[in-house]
């Protein structure tokens, strides 16, 4: 089995969101236990084992460090992108995964299909969500709104981009209310006039993620976001600058259709390579 290290979201390599990709040899998936062995051999935060059934069908499983999960959309980026570069994928693909069937378009840039977004709820309440962030004596001109492409994000925005770097977020904080709220994470973003749509930070300390350094359905829920308060057209493409405050930054790709739906994506670059030897355990094959 090949494996890569792939960085999504990105064209150069050392930025965006890193993760690991296994070409399997063969249409059948090796034991699961062999799988997490090699996830928490490569340890990013997920690692994608990508099982091709012809230039345009795939199945794809994800592996974290710890258990396997079914859904990654910046690993799915990455295995696209790399699938492409390869030679192996073109064109608009089926992805089969343990969320469903996904719709990728698979070429220079990665484009995935999402969710049907939906506004979850509205938080009247927004004090304690801008002191866990550091924030004092802010009142938005735009709601705080939990919002869902598949996994639901609370979106938070900021006067500005000078703000947005210098945020001081209390994690603790921020993991109760999320938690509170059904909620992954903090969206946080800021309009800057210079190109992007917007920077945003990703914040989810609740599922050990302090901060995200490129963040695809949250993105997507922040596009759908900013088209309900009339910020974009019914179809409207975006691009939204991450994990600077990380240094690696990152480049998110949305686009959004006038039927609502949403699509997220982005470039890649491969970092490195190289095989697995044989388990001394045949029987995880």
């Amino acid at each position: 089995m090949k494996y890569f290290i792939v960085d999504a979201f990105t064209d150069q390599p050392f930025g965006g969101n890193p993760a690991g990709v296994v070409l399997l040899d063969s249409e059948v998936f090796p034991k699961e236990e062999l799988m997490q062995q090699i996830a928490a051999e490569l340890r990013y935060s997920e690692t994608a084992f990508v099982c091709r059934h012809s230039e345009q069908e795939f199945t794809i499983r994800y592996f974290t460090p710890a258990a396997e999960v079914e859904l990654c959309g910046h690993a799915t980026i990455a295995s696209f992108s790399l699938l492409h570069q390869k030679g192996l994928a073109s064109g608009t693909c089926l992805c089969h995964t343990k969320a469903g069937d996904l719709r990728i378009e698979a070429g220079k840039k990665v484009m995935m299909q999402m969710a049907q977004p939906r506004i979850v709820a509205t938080l009247g309440e927004t004090e304690e969500i801008y002191q866990a962030l550091g924030v004092k004596n802010y009142r938005p001109a735009m709601p705080v709104q939990l919002v869902s492409t598949g996994l639901p994000d609370i979106m938070i925005p900021l006067p500005d981009v000078a703000a947005l770097q210098s945020l001081q977020p209390d994690m603790g904080a921020i993991s109760e209310i999320t938690k509170k709220h059904g909620a992954v994470s903090f969206h946080v973003f800021a309009f800057g006039n210079d190109g992007y749509t917007a920077h945003v930070r990703d914040f989810a300390p609740l599922y050990d993620i302090p901060e995200e350094s490129a963040t695809g359905t949250a993105n997507a829920s922040l596009t759908y976001y900013l088209q309900q308060c009339g910020c974009l057209g019914a179809d409207a493409e975006c691009t939204f600058l991450q994990g600077e405050a990380m240094g690696r930054p990152s480049v998110v790709a949305t686009r959004i259709q006038a039927d609502g739906n949403v699509f997220v994506g982005g470039t890649a670059a491969v970092v490195a390579e190289g095989r697995f030897s044989h388990p001394t355990n045949p029987a995880l094959i």
